[in-house]
This record gives structure tokens, C-alpha cells and sequence, in this order.
């Protein structure tokens, strides 16, 4: 199999949210379509282990945030490499209410779209939602949006491992596995920031010679946010 061929594929960046009694919650997605236009209709593919899927499940409604080619580490990290499950991710974001009820992310985007779901199918580890449009805006009439492409490619970032579109690379691989000394180096596949264990951290308080493996379970990368098991030996 030719991982290659997947990069090929097309895809953009969007913030999906939704809102579930007093519970506000959104995660980074990069499937996100229009089906039909007469009547409007989007479809969004979400992974079942996404606390988010089970709220939009239950509330039948979601929002759509385009991200900005700008966007910021922090934003993709807060949305992209977090649970909502017990982190309130709208706490410190620009955001606003939609008609339905959805809060839709302004912060770092160009335009967005109000969505209540018509249908739920079952495509196995996802639910695909396909969903009328009540209403959208756009933002920003010159930023350009962000694809995929220029994520992986630019900001060196990866999918998380909830989105369709991830990929293992380690089982494609050809290169022999190094059996030398681990490496000290680790980088956040949110965000690209690189930890150095020769460095350490003094922001966090983590002196030099602090290898990756010794860090707080708690640690979090000093520019987005995102947890440990999002970074990888580089």
C-alpha cells in the first residue's frame, strides 16, 4: 500500500461544535461536504470515540468554523489534541450562538455554517451526519482557508488518531527500526513545537537532561497545549 496516495486526497480544516443542555463542545475535523444544493446539505464524518459525536447524537445540531491558513497552534491544538469530556475548550475562545443553539468559533476562522442533522448512518468506527443548512456567514472575505495539505505539509502537523483520515504510518514503513539510544528529541504533531531533552523546559520548570519518558504525566507542550501522546520521537 502507497501511503502517498492518500496525501492526494483533498480535505480542509474545520472547527465542528455543538451543544448539548448548558455543555459546549468541538473538536478539529477534515471531512466536512456539501451533498446537495436544493436543499442545502452538509455531511461531516465524526469518530465514535469523540465526545463530541455522542453530543451531536443526542442534540442533533452542529456548527461549522472554517479555519484560517493563519491559524494559530494554539487553537488547533485546544480543538484538535483535547478532550471537551472535562475541559471547557470555549472558556478563553471568541465565539457566538447560532440559531439553533450551536456555538460557532470566530476565533482564527473565515466563515461558518449552522447545521441540524437530518440523517445519522453508521459507517462503522464513525457516524457520517448529514445535515440542512439554517444559516452561515462569511467572515473574512481575504484570508484563504486551511486545507490539509498545508497543515502536514507547512505546519508540519498530522492527523489525531480520531479522524478519518489518520493513517499509521509506522505499519507502511520501510525504514529499519533504530535499536539505538532513544532519541531526545520529540515533536508535537499539533503543532511542530520540538521538546529537547538536552534543553528541557524552564518555562515548565523542567531542567536540561530531562528526557522525554521522565516528564510529568500532566507535562503539556509549552505552544499548543496538547498532551504527551500527541508528541513522537523525531
Amino acid at each position: 500500500m502507497n501511503i502517498e496516495a492518500y496525501f492526494k486526497l483533498t480535505y480542509g480544516l474545520y472547527i465542528i461544535a455543538t451543544k448539548l443542555n448548558d455543555k459546549r463542545n468541538g473538536y478539529i475535523a477534515n471531512t466536512a461536504f456539501q451533498v446537495t444544493a436544493e436543499p442545502s446539505q452538509i455531511a461531516i464524518s465524526c469518530s465514535k470515540d469523540n465526545y463530541t459525536c455522542l453530543m451531536i447524537r443526542q442534540s442533533g445540531i452542529f456548527s461549522i468554523s472554517i479555519l484560517s491558513q493563519d491559524a494559530s497552534a494554539e487553537i488547533i491544538g485546544l480543538f484538535g489534541y483535547n478532550t471537551g469530556e472535562k475541559l471547557d475548550k470555549f472558556k478563553s475562545i471568541s465565539f457566538t450562538e447560532s440559531k439553533t443553539g450551536s456555538p460557532i468559533v470566530t476565533e482564527d476562522c473565515i466563515a461558518w455554517f449552522d447545521c441540524k442533522v437530518n440523517q445519522q448512518i453508521d459507517v462503522g468506527s464513525h457516524i457520517l451526519f448529514i445535515a440542512s443548512i439554517e444559516e452561515n456567514e462569511l467572515i473574512d472575505h481575504i484570508s484563504k482557508p486551511l486545507t490539509y495539505a498545508y497543515y502536514h505539509e507547512v505546519k508540519k502537523g498530522r492527523a489525531p488518531k480520531n479522524a478519518p483520515t489518520y493513517i499509521d504510518e509506522s505499519k507502511f514503513s520501510t525504514k529499519e527500526q533504530s535499536k539505538a539510544t532513544p532519541s531526545t528529541k520529540h515533536k508535537c504533531l499539533a503543532c511542530g513545537y520540538v521538546y529537547d531533552a538536552d534543553e528541557g523546559d524552564s518555562e515548565s520548570g523542567i531542567s536540561p537532561d530531562t528526557s522525554f519518558e521522565e516528564l510529568p504525566e500532566d507535562w503539556i507542550c509549552p505552544t499548543c497545549g496538547s498532551s504527551k501522546d500527541v508528541f513522537e520521537a523525531i
